[in-house]
């Protein structure tokens, strides 16, 4: 049985997406995009480490954005009405549904190449 191959870290669940957007929130508005695919690239770096080699990645943890992240966090989480927070939280949305979008169409084209 394959797995899906959009699958490329863990699956992403609330505090992944409240621990990016705090990671974010002290960083300039032009670098959050950047710093937020990165982060999302060494997520799926460290899961396939976890599945290649049954342990954590020694830097970027089990393959979870919350492991990449929460290094990066400062202080309590904001409120909602934090305008600022509420953007960071937006563009985690926004990116990870790309991001998602993006690497099902890599994965397909890769299986279709094998065929």
């Amino acid at each position: 049985m394959r797995a899906d191959p959009a699958e490329l870290m863990r699956p992403v669940l609330h505090g992944d997406v409240v621990a990016a957007a705090r990671a974010l929130l002290p960083l300039p508005d032009c670098a959050r995009a950047a710093a937020l695919r990165g982060m999302l690239a060494r997520a799926a770096a460290a899961d396939a480490y976890r599945k290649r080699f049954g342990r954590a990645h020694r830097a970027w943890g089990n393959g979870s954005l919350m492991a990449v992240a929460l290094p990066r966090v400062r202080g309590a989480e904001p409120f909602l009405d934090d305008a600022e927070y509420c953007r960071c939280l937006a563009l985690v949305f926004e990116t990870l549904a790309a991001w998602r979008a993006e690497n099902r169409g890599r994965a397909a084209l890769r299986v279709r190449a094998r065929r």
